[in-house]
């Protein structure tokens, strides 16, 4: 037979046992990760919304809006701005687009080479920026942009982000996208843009508020002119072939 339990004295109080306390360490990084996780169902949220929905406007654009008490932006569709345009803001901005993933790697090592002295973020890492971050410098923000231009490069197809692109990139002082742009300063609209128009508007997008594609200066002339043989070659070389429309 099993031995039997020795029953406690009727004056011995039954003791209680405490869990030892978690340490406050433990308890800060769960925290950080519910957080971390709660941020990123936000932005996989807001990254499979604007895959169908336009953007709203974002930081900069109601930065502007206060600053100058209105903005211009028009949202026109992929199929409504003129195939000229969106070859010049890829012959302009990133020659690549169709042949990487977000990041391209060839430019930035040569921008690494150059001394940073040049720019490398690709059309994908502008949007991401535009869309769902801040403008300014900050490493936050760059790492930020890292994280996120991969997902927008596997949920959205490039022409989608094309589109997103033209119609949030600013073209002149107050006015984005290229919508607003073909009507303000070409008294057009953005389907009927001619391949001067859509390079001279490229042109300036490095700096839209010092450049005016209506009234070029020497260097957007000049500037114009290559983007348009860049458009060419980009046509009839296929590196256009990721947004372009088949008929």
């Amino acid at each position: 037979m099993a031995a039997r339990k020795p029953k406690p004295k009727a004056d011995e109080a039954p003791q209680l046992v405490l869990d030892p306390p978690r340490p406050l360490w433990r308890w800060a990084l769960r925290l950080v990760g519910r957080a971390v996780l709660g941020v990123a169902a936000f932005y996989l949220f807001l990254i499979v919304l604007f895959s169908f929905v336009p953007p709203p406007r974002n930081i900069y654009q109601w930065q502007e809006a206060i600053r100058l008490g209105g903005i211009e932006r028009d949202w026109v569709a992929f199929d409504q701005i003129a195939p000229e345009m969106a070859r010049s803001v890829v012959a302009a901005e990133d020659a690549n687009f169709c042949l990487h993933w977000g990041f391209d790697i060839q430019q930035i090592r040569a921008a690494i080479a150059d001394g940073q002295k040049r720019g490398a973020s690709t059309i994908s890492q502008q949007v991401v920026k535009n869309v769902f971050l801040w403008q300014g410098r900050s490493y936050t923000r760059k790492a930020m942009e890292a994280i996120l231009t991969p997902v927008v490069e596997l949920v959205w197809s490039k022409q989608r982000i094309l589109e997103v692109y033209l119609n949030n990139a600013e073209m002149a002082e107050g006015v984005f996208g290229v919508g607003a742009a073909a009507r303000e300063l070409f008294d057009t609209d953005a389907a009927s843009l001619t391949p001067k128009q859509a390079a001279r508007l490229a042109a300036v997008l490095p700096n839209p508020k010092e450049y005016n594609a209506a009234d070029p200066g020497k260097y957007v002339r000049g500037r114009a002119a290559q983007i348009m043989s860049g458009a060419e070659t980009i046509a009839a070389d296929g590196r256009a072939a990721c947004f372009e429309t088949v008929d």
